[in-house]
């Protein structure tokens, strides 16, 4: 069998660059989905597989080598499926925009939370910062602010004037970098301007709306000139949790966990128990009001997957 990584996924195929560079369009057979691997798409951009020629002659994946890591949400649609953005990545780049659309601050919260629970290394980059005004520029001071004290790097960034594009080249080189975000976030224009003659369609924001169009329609690994490969996924609309424990959420948040250890009860969920050290760092401004937020979002999900009566809100 030959060894490869997956660089691309249409959905229906794959193509499979082996360890010499050639590449190989490849499916894989029905029974590979069956074997315990409750996702959507059991094969992954950026996994290492084993590939062979079969007598149809076509190529067929046989085998998926163990991960390092990956990112992965629940599934549209599909409560008790998943979906593998990418395997075995260095860093997360999580492009989001505060106007033009606006990202929401629970999508960021739930995709970093997902990066903290597979060992991921997570970036944030507000997009589009040629469009804001001086509140707008003043509210993304305050995000970079909040999110920086936590642990996560924030970078600004514009696709139209070129600002923050030779450092995000710094970043990414030399990595396996997953570039997600919400549809017209500007992920498009930015790669564009990463690589000149790449030419990736962009599309439109809504004036209606304030969304953007799909503009990716498949998962694919693109090298970068400097060295290394960044991965493009499409636009992702919501960000459900999977495989998520509630006695576990907390650990995703760092500001939470760290706080925690000041709980009176070593198995406080911040729920409203007597002497919850969480509840009060947010009352006194320690803890971001809409990071907790976010924490009760993902407890209220998880908890109703598990069918607990009793979660509730503190507040």
């Amino acid at each position: 069998m030959i060894s490869g990584r997956v660089i691309r996924n249409t959905g229906s195929s794959y193509v499979v660059k082996t360890n010499q560079g050639e590449e190989f369009p490849c499916r894989i057979k029905g029974n590979f989905r069956i074997k315990g691997i409750r996702t959507t798409n059991p094969v992954a951009v950026g996994d290492l597989v084993k590939i062979s020629h079969a007598s149809d002659d076509a190529y067929y994946i046989k085998e998926i080598e163990p991960r390092k890591n990956y990112i992965i949400r629940r599934a549209s649609n599909l409560s008790k499926e998943s979906h593998i953005l990418a395997a075995n990545i260095d860093q997360a780049i999580l492009v989001a925009s505060i106007f033009n659309p606006e990202t929401p601050t629970t999508f960021i919260d739930r995709f970093l939370a997902t990066s903290e629970a597979y060992s991921v290394p997570a970036i944030i980059l507000l997009n589009k910062c040629d469009l804001w005004t001086p509140e707008i520029q003043g509210y993304a001071l305050e995000m970079k602010q909040l999110y920086e004290g936590i642990g996560y790097p924030v970078y600004f960034s514009s696709a139209y004037n070129g600002i923050g594009i030779e450092e995000l080249k710094t970043l990414l080189k030399n990595k396996i970098s997953l570039f997600a975000g919400n549809s017209g976030v500007g992920k498009s224009s930015l790669i564009n301007a990463l690589i000149p003659g790449i030419n990736l369609r962009t599309g439109d924001v809504s004036d209606l709306h304030h969304t953007g169009t799909h503009t990716t329609t498949f998962s694919e690994m693109i090298p970068l000139p400097e060295g290394g490969e960044l991965i493009d996924i499409p636009g992702v609309k919501g960000f459900g949790m999977i495989e998520f424990h509630k006695e576990e959420v907390g650990h995703y948040f760092p500001e939470i966990f760290k706080k925690s250890g000041e709980c009176k009860y070593g198995d406080c969920r911040h729920l409203g128990e007597p002497g919850c050290a969480v509840e009060k760092a947010v009352v006194d401004g320690e803890i971001s009001p809409t990071r907790f937020a976010s924490y009760l979002s993902i407890m209220e999900e998880v908890s109703g997957e598990t069918g607990d009566d009793k979660y509730r809100k503190p507040f």
